[in-house]
């Protein structure tokens, strides 16, 4: 059975891979993969007034590192929030030379249904950066008009609670009432996504392409 070697994790900011496949990291580092995660902004403009800048770079370190994502392996940039359009080819080209460097065998990003401008670009650069690969995209709900979900990483209760532990380094975000962060909300999605293949947990993927 396929199973992925070297997986990069692709994700607008500091918290959206943890959020939409935090589960299926913590599965895939468990079964020996190779994960490297790499965020393209710290979105320092979304923080509680007054917080340091470097809040969520440290913030999105800690919880990776409670993922089990080794501390080399987290790669973060800061283009500025709301306007990758504008450092698109700069990301292309950045995405291009992780590839080589890399080569990984999955490659995570936000799905092709999302509405937020920074994923949408990080969408398209990383379809067209990594096309010869398999690629999955996660799922951030209250970015979908609509999700279809065509591949589930089913999940042990274990995966489930490293991903909350992570998501609980999130304190500034908690602060600022995101209820993605609110308690129960991961494991409600996880049910959710389970019962549709007939076991507790999972988390749900669309599938942009899949090289076997």
């Amino acid at each position: 059975m396929w199973r992925a070697r070297r997986i990069v994790a692709l994700s607008p900011h500091t918290d959206d891979s943890e959020l939409g496949c935090g589960g299926f990291l913590a599965r895939a580092l468990e079964e020996g993969a190779d994960v490297w995660v790499v965020a393209y902004s710290s979105a320092a403009e979304s923080l509680p007034p007054g917080a340091p800048r470097d809040t969520l770079r440290r913030e999105c370190r800690l919880a990776l590192s409670r993922l089990g994502v080794p501390a080399e392996q987290v790669i973060l940039r800061d283009y500025p929030v709301r306007r990758f359009c504008d450092h698109r080819q700069s990301i292309l080209e950045e995405m291009v030379s992780l590839r080589r460097e890399l080569a990984p065998d999955l490659v995570l990003l936000p799905a092709s249904t999302d509405v937020h401008q920074d994923h949408q670009v990080i969408h398209a650069e990383g379809v067209r950066a990594f096309k010869e690969t398999t690629i999955f995209g996660y799922e951030l709900p209250w970015n979908h008009l609509a999700f279809r979900g065509q591949a589930y990483a089913v999940l042990e209760r274990r995966h489930l609670e490293r991903k909350e532990h992570a998501l609980t380094a999130y304190r500034s975000q908690v602060e600022l009432g995101r209820p993605y962060f609110a308690p129960g909300f991961a494991e409600a999605l996880a049910r959710l996504r389970g019962t549709q293949v007939k076991t507790e947990l999972a988390e749900a993927f669309e599938v942009v392409r899949l090289r076997l």
